[in-house]
């Protein structure tokens, strides 16, 4: 059984920074592709970063713009994000997941297996 659990998440003044950690276990994690997604209620789920099995394809959405790097770690089976800078427009639950193939993905149908999300809120 596949479990990813996030944590990290918390209240943070805008400007701030948060380093989120994703643990996974029940799959080979080294071998997938993992995700960070972010949903706000009353709009999608919006695609925030991406990195492959290996750790040197990436990609990030396009409202980031270098202020959120991800990055993992094999031998711990854990994927992080770490935030900087943050805006209020970033509070959101935060959610990882893996993926079914090693190469990085951006959309979330994609991904076949989801946490149960960590809160971020930014204040102003």
């Amino acid at each position: 059984q596949v479990q990813l659990v996030e944590s990290g998440g918390g209240l943070v003044q805008a400007g701030g920074s948060l380093r989120l950690s994703c643990a996974a276990s029940g799959r080979t994690f080294s071998t997938y592709a993992m995700g960070w997604f972010r949903h706000v209620p009353g709009k999608e789920r919006e695609f925030v970063a991406a990195i492959n099995w290996s750790g040197d394809d990436i990609y990030y959405g396009d409202f980031v713009k270098g202020r959120f790097t991800i990055s993992r770690d094999n031998a711990k089976n854990t994927v992080y994000l770490q935030m900087n800078s943050l805006k209020p427009e970033d509070t959101a639950l935060y959610y990882c997941a893996i993926g079914d193939v090693p190469t990085a993905r951006l959309r979330k149908y994609e991904y076949g297996y989801w946490g149960q999300g960590t809160q971020v809120t930014v204040s102003s």
